[in-house]
C-alpha cells in the first residue's frame, strides 16, 4: 500500500539528481569515489593533502538537513540508532564500501563487484521491511 500523503516522487528525483551531479563532480574534478564510508574513514587516518575536501564534504552531509523543511522524524531510540551505525559500519568493512560508493558510483561505472553489493544491499532491505511489517 502506498502512503499517498508521503508520496513525494519528484522531490526524490531531485535529490537523487543532485546525488548523481555531486558525485559525478567529485569523481570528474577531485579523481575521488563519492563512498561516505571510504571519506570518513580517510578523515580517521588522514593525509595532509585528503583532509580538506573530506572535511568539506562531511560538513555539507551534516548541514544538509538544517535545510529540509518540515519536522523530520526517526521513530527510533537512540539505541536502536548506535545499534545500526555500529551495524552499517561492520557492513560496510565486510562489503569494502557503503551504499554511496558501491550503489551510486560503482554501479554507475559498471563495477560487478557493486553490482553485487548493490543487490544483497537491496535483497536485505526489502527481507528487512517484510520481516519488520509482516513477521513481527
Amino acid at each position: 500500500m502506498i502512503d499517498w500523503a508521503h508520496f513525494t516522487p519528484w522531490t526524490s528525483l531531485a535529490g537523487g539528481a543532485l546525488i548523481g551531479a555531486a558525485a559525478a563532480m567529485l569523481v570528474l574534478l577531485n579523481g575521488r569515489i563519492a563512498g561516505v564510508s571510504g571519506i570518513v574513514g580517510g578523515l580517521l587516518a588522514p593525509r595532509a593533502a585528503d583532509i580538506a575536501w573530506r572535511v568539506a564534504f562531511v560538513l555539507g552531509l551534516l548541514a544538509a538537513p538544517l535545510f529540509v523543511r518540515g519536522n523530520p522524524r526517526i521513530e527510533a531510540g537512540l539505541g536502536t540508532l548506535l545499534l545500526a551505525g555500529l551495524l552499517v559500519g561492520l557492513g560496510t568493512s565486510y562489503g569494502s564500501g557503503c551504499t554511496s560508493g558501491h550503489g551510486v558510483c560503482g554501479v554507475s561505472r559498471l563495477s560487478p563487484r557493486s553490482l553485487a553489493a548493490t543487490l544483497a544491499f537491496m535483497a536485505a532491505g526489502m527481507l528487512t521491511v517484510f520481516a519488520v511489517r509482516h513477521l513481527a
